[in-house]
């Protein structure tokens, strides 16, 4: 059974007059990385005449770096998300393997311990 969990973040600036506004960088997406699986994603930004870069950081990260070109009295940056939060237990694929494979080795090696010192016993 999963929970699907929708998020929205708001982030308005409003200025008194048209200024010119430097490049800016947003760290608003799910990591590629991450456990949980994101259904939908979506970046709404204001003033709608800008570019847009998607980049990545060294960790993997998803960055926008939206650069616009003319002034502008407002800006906005509107992210939602869609997730699905399911049940995942990380040790559940780790031990069903590991458990046989741990398992065995250690047998071997008692029992080729155990041959040595039976054979070195006689």
């Amino acid at each position: 059974m999963s929970i699907h969990v929708a998020l929205r973040h708001v982030t308005k600036y409003k200025y008194d007059r048209p200024i010119s506004l430097g490049p800016q960088v947003v760290r608003l997406r799910p990591a590629p990385h991450c456990r949980t699986p994101v259904l939908s994603y979506s970046l709404k930004v204001t003033p709608e005449k800008h570019f847009i870069n998607w980049q990545q950081d060294p960790q993997g990260n998803y960055l926008a770096r939206l650069v616009f070109p003319e002034k502008t009295t407002e800006l906005s940056i509107e992210v939602d998300v869609v997730a699905d939060m399911s049940v995942y237990n990380p040790f559940a694929s780790f031990w069903s393997r590991r458990r046989s494979v741990c398992l065995s080795n250690t047998i071997r090696c008692w029992c080729m311990s155990w041959s040595r010192i039976t054979a070195s016993c006689r």
